[in-house]
């Protein structure tokens, strides 16, 4: 029987290109493999200063 994990992770936001992503911290990996559904909800906390 699958048990839900929750993590909660605070990241600043990077750059790739043109996209805006947020990268998953190594520790995760084991639990968040490729092909994983995951529900990502975003709080911003701070602004960057433009």
């Amino acid at each position: 029987m699958y048990t839900m994990q929750v993590y909660t992770i605070t990241k600043r936001i990077s750059k790739h290109g043109s996209q805006a992503v947020i990268t998953i911290p190594k520790l995760l990996e084991k639990d968040l493999k490729p092909g994983t559904i995951a529900e990502v909800k975003i709080t911003v906390i701070k602004e960057t200063q433009a």
